[in-house]
């Protein structure tokens, strides 16, 4: 019997996160706010690019999710701190595609 307890958060309970991220985090395997935070904002990236190669996360998104794991607004992230996201998503996806 693996019902959600009625006070475990959704996805979509999180800064940043509406219906559509929370749609595609979902399709990505990423099904709850504590997966995202194992993953990171990264990794969630990356497995949003792999099922939506066409049209891949934007540095927005990045700092959205983010955003979502630390609680907070992405723009309230330092832009240092979105940048240096945006850097380790590339070079991640740099990786994957050698």
């Amino acid at each position: 019997m693996n019902k959600k307890s009625a006070s475990s958060p959704a996805l979509a309970d999180l800064p940043n996160v509406g219906a559509v991220v929370a749609r595609l985090l979902g399709a990505a395997g990423i099904r709850t706010p504590g997966e995202l935070r194992r993953l990171g904002a990264v990794g969630a990236a990356l497995r949003i690019r792999a099922i939506r190669p066409a049209d891949p996360p934007c540095r927005r998104m990045l700092a959205g999710l983010a955003g979502a794991i630390r609680g907070v607004r992405g723009h309230a992230l330092p832009p240092s701190e979105r940048e240096r996201l945006w850097q380790a998503y590339l070079a991640r996806v740099q990786r994957s595609c050698h």
